[in-house]
Formats: structure tokens, C-alpha cells, sequence
């Protein structure tokens, strides 16, 4: 067992509180990970917030995380110990009818236990002040120790700085991943990104690295456009700038609409605006952003009729295991952006800072 320091969050609402906690030993399919550097999501906030309908507490949060395998549990063949990894909130068991599906990402292995908070075996690996504490996502990188599966690591190049790839754990292979695998954007095509947050940035990124000739940035936080323009936006609008709806902003700045639109937000009524933002015939929106529990999407079943498609991504359709190394790669070789999405580093100790400055749009 190994004792540790880790960010528990004992109930919803409430702040994160760093405590001593027990690591148990990785069981039979299980790793053991010492957690080098980790980053804080909206989706890690949204469970906090206690709106998670799967959400359980007392619970070590976390899913953007690096690290090096500390032990490896029995049956574990493609990790050992002292390899540099990346823990995956998507697994990816190779087994199931899923993962033989080239259509899909959704590994459904361990999917069950997995959303109750425990590893595949029904328990939990942590302990604090003699309670046993949730696992979170399938990952729990906000502990200096975490036990995975074993079909939930991802081994990659061990010169990557832990400090920018475990960025690839959730928000930039999300939106890189949702423009060139889900959209399949379309060189000299017109796309628009709503919410330009670290997701929005990365479908940019993927639009730009896909051959968008214009990729249009919404956001309110006009402090954001700089940014965005960086990563590759060609213009950025506000929604607020104008009584008309933003789709029909979006439709007559582009001559009927854009090829494809992006929602990385998770609000209902911006996943409208940007199915209907599309042009008709062929206009793709694709739903990035993760709503709130029981909310519902509506639009005049017309606007599909006349063409246009909606569809969601989950992890950017990256098979993990398979394709996170590449992404390090992509990254190692200035293929895609990493370093620039950091905008601060702080000590694990000042997690709820981190927490504040993502909120506050910084």
C-alpha cells in the first residue's frame, strides 16, 4: 500500500480537500500509476458541482493525467513498470464488439463499473481516514498514486514532457479529433467553433491542420479571440453583438451557412444555433460539449430534412490505446499544438485554484 497525497473531493459543492490517502496494490489487469502531472476539465467540475447523475462521493476526481507505471498487477502485458503512460477515461480492450467496430471508440468492457466509481472488480483501490473512496472517469489522476485497468493506459514516447501530454487525455484529442475523424472537415471548407474554451481551440486546430480555408470562432469572452486567432480562426464573432439569432449571423456571412459547425460548450440551445448555423444540403454539426443531466436538444425536424446532419463525439473518436501514442507523436514532431493550450502550472496543493481560473474563463 502506498500512501500519498490526493485532492478528494469528500461531497459536491464543496472544494477540493488534499488529504493523505491509501493506495492499494494494482489486482490481476490492473497498473499502478505514479501521476506526474495532471490537468483540470469542466467535466471534472460539472461532477463536483453534484448536477452528475452518475456522480458518487466521497471521490477522487481527474482524467487529464501522465505518468510512469509504479507496479503492474498479474495478466498485464503491454505496460510495465517505469513506462511513460497516459491514463484513458475511454478504454480500449480490443474484445469487444465495439472496439471491433471501426465506426466507434465506445469500449464497453468495463463501462458499467466504471460509471459506478469502481475498478472492473467491484472495489475501490482507495482509502481515507478509514473510508473508501471513488474511483472516478476509470483514471483519478488528482492522487500522486491511481490504479487503472490495464486496457486504460496508453504508453507513449517516455521523452514527452508529462507536463503538456496529459493535456491529450481528454481536451485536445477531443476537439482535434472531433473536426478529423467525426466532421471529417474538407480542405477550402467554412467551419464554426462555438465556445472557444481549451476544446473549441483544438477543433480549430483540427480544422486548420484539415484545410479549412475559413473557421469561424463564437464565443461571449471577447478576451478569447486573441487566442483563437492563434490556433488558426480566421475571425471571431460574439453572440451579443447582434439582436439576430447567431445562426442567422453565421448564414449571412457565409452564403447560406457553414460546411461545418462545432458545439464545445454543452449548452442545449447553442447545439440549435449551431445545426442550424450549417448550410443546407450538407451542412454537419457535431455536439463536442457535454450537457447537463435530463436536458434535451429540439430543432423543426426540416432543418434535417433539407440535408444538414447532427452528430456527437466522444474522446474525438480516437481509439485510445491505439491512437494516443500517435498523438504524443503528432505532438513530438510539431504536427499539433500542446504547449499552447497551457496557460497556467501550478502545485498540486492549489488544485482549487486551478479550478477558479478555468471557471473565471482565465
Amino acid at each position: 500500500v502506498i500512501k500519498c497525497k490526493a485532492a478528494v473531493a469528500w461531497e459536491a459543492g464543496k472544494p477540493l480537500s488534499i488529504e493523505e490517502v491509501e493506495v492499494a496494490p494494482p489486482k490481476a489487469h490492473e497498473v499502478r500509476i505514479k501521476i506526474v502531472a495532471t490537468a483540470v476539465c469542466h467535466t471534472d467540475a460539472y461532477t463536483l458541482s453534484g448536477a452528475d447523475p452518475e456522480g458518487c462521493f466521497p471521490v477522487i476526481l481527474g482524467h487529464e493525467g501522465a505518468g510512469i507505471v509504479e507496479s503492474v498487477g498479474e495478466g498485464v502485458t503491454k505496460v510495465k513498470k517505469g513506462d511513460t503512460v497516459i491514463p484513458l477515461y475511454i478504454p480500449q480492450c480490443g474484445e469487444c464488439k465495439f472496439c471491433k467496430n471501426p465506426k466507434t471508440n465506445l469500449c464497453q468492457k468495463i463501462r458499467i463499473t466504471q460509471g459506478k466509481g469502481v475498478m472492473p472488480d467491484g472495489t475501490s483501490r482507495f482509502t481515507c481516514k478509514g473510508k473508501q473512496i471513488y474511483h472516478f472517469m476509470g483514471t483519478s489522476t488528482f492522487s500522486e498514486y491511481t490504479v487503472v485497468a490495464d486496457i486504460s493506459v496508453a504508453k507513449i514516447d517516455a521523452a514527452a514532457p508529462l507536463d503538456k501530454v496529459c493535456l491529450l487525455g481528454c481536451g485536445i484529442s477531443t476537439g482535434y479529433g472531433a473536426a478529423v475523424n467525426t466532421a471529417k472537415v474538407e480542405p477550402g471548407s467554412t467551419c464554426a467553433v462555438f465556445g472557444l474554451g481549451g476544446v473549441g481551440l483544438a477543433v480549430i486546430m483540427g480544422c486548420k491542420v484539415a484545410g479549412a480555408s475559413r473557421i469561424i470562432g463564437i464565443d461571449i469572452n471577447k478576451d478569447k479571440y486573441a487566442k483563437a486567432k492563434e490556433f488558426g480562426a480566421t475571425e471571431c464573432i460574439s453572440p451579443q453583438d447582434s439582436k439576430k439569432p447567431i445562426q442567422e449571423v453565421l448564414v449571412e456571412m457565409t452564403d447560406g451557412g457553414v460546411d461545418y459547425s462545432f458545439e464545445c460548450i454543452g449548452n442545449v440551445g447553442v447545439m440549435r444555433a449551431a445545426l442550424e448555423a450549417c448550410h443546407k444540403g450538407w451542412g454537419v454539426s457535431v455536439i463536442v460539449g457535454v450537457a447537463a443531466a435530463g436536458q434535451e436538444i429540439s430543432t423543426r425536424p426540416f432543418q434535417l430534412v433539407t440535408g444538414r446532419t447532427w452528430k456527437g463525439t466522444a474522446f474525438g473518436g480516437w481509439k485510445s490505446v491505439d491512437n494516443v501514442p500517435k498523438l504524443v507523436t503528432e505532438y513530438m514532431s510539431k504536427k499539433i499544438k500542446v504547449d499552447e493550450f497551457v496557460t497556467h502550472t501550478l502545485p498540486f496543493d492549489k488544485i482549487n485554484e486551478a479550478f477558479e481560473l478555468m471557471h473565471s474563463g482565465k
